[in-house]
């Protein structure tokens, strides 16, 4: 059985998937880095800093004792935050924006590799094995 496991752990595509998580997480963290620190101030600089996170609506009780999000949560209040949620998705789709603006960047980068591949010319074949076999007979029976 342990063998077997080896053999598994061994296989390309269990290694290609491993590197494939550890290299994602390690993007995650710099494209969060990108959004949350040089792109939202951005934002933030044009929209004059609006910041949707503390908008939320204390359920079943008065939403006006709890100045924000934390001390209302922290308190134990059921709080609706749908502040927190429209922030998710602005920053959800500026992720995307990002992912998609580097996977185009990668894609025309390999499209420019494969032009710049097909556009070189072969290398002249020598002559194959049997030719050579060939000349060194005729040329021993002369």
């Amino acid at each position: 059985m342990l063998n077997e496991f080896k053999d598994f752990i061994a296989k390309g595509n269990v290694m290609d998937m491993a590197v494939g998580i550890i290299i994602g997480a390690a993007f995650t963290a710099i494209v969060k880095s990108l959004v949350s620190d040089l792109i939202n101030p951005i934002i933030g600089l044009f929209t004059g800093g609006i910041d949707f996170t503390n908008n939320f609506i204390v359920l079943g009780g008065d939403g006006s004792a709890y100045e924000t999000l934390a001390a209302a949560r922290d308190a134990g209040a059921s709080a609706f935050a749908y502040g927190a949620f429209i922030m998710a998705v602005i920053n959800f789709l500026i992720i995307a924006w990002v992912v998609f603006m580097l996977v185009r960047y990668v894609n025309k980068v390999k499209e420019a590799s494969a032009k710049a591949e097909e556009a070189a010319p072969e290398a002249p074949k020598g002559p194959s094995e049997v030719d050579l076999l060939t000349e060194i007979r005729d040329a021993l029976q002369k």
